[in-house]
């Protein structure tokens, strides 16, 4: 089993800036694609951005392409997103997710949500 937890969630105002953290442990050599995926009130989950376990290419989806970062630190089994210039339309919960399988491309960051492990999530709030 792989266990994940999210950390620094907040509010903040249009424009700033907020980084999430992501602790993975157990059977972490087990995975091979990290990510996150958010989901608002009423709306679908949708994967926002990818990486492989231990580096490599990322992937976004185009609603945070050039504003969000995803990256991690192997030594320390954490994964980041980094999040600027964010909008009101960026509010939701955000959920640090693995998965086994590969991701190839920006579209299949949709495949996040769908990956076996997750978080319990971190709540993000954009105020204008």
């Amino acid at each position: 089993q792989v266990q994940l937890v999210e950390f620094g969630g907040g509010s903040v105002q249009a424009g700033g800036s907020l980084t999430l953290s992501c602790v993975c442990s157990g059977y972490t050599h087990t995975i091979t694609s990290m990510g996150w995926f958010r989901q608002a009130p009423d709306k679908e989950r949708e994967g926002v951005a990818a990486t492989y376990r231990g580096g490599g290419n990322t992937y976004y989806s185009d609603s945070v392409k050039g504003r969000f970062t995803i990256s991690q630190d192997s030594a320390k089994n954490t994964m980041y997103l980094q999040m600027n210039s964010l909008k009101p339309e960026d509010t939701a919960m955000y959920y640090c997710a693995a998965d086994h399988q590969r991701i190839y491309s920006d579209d299949e960051v949709a495949l996040i949500p769908a990956f076996a492990y997750r978080g319990q999530g971190t709540q993000v709030t954009v105020s204008s």
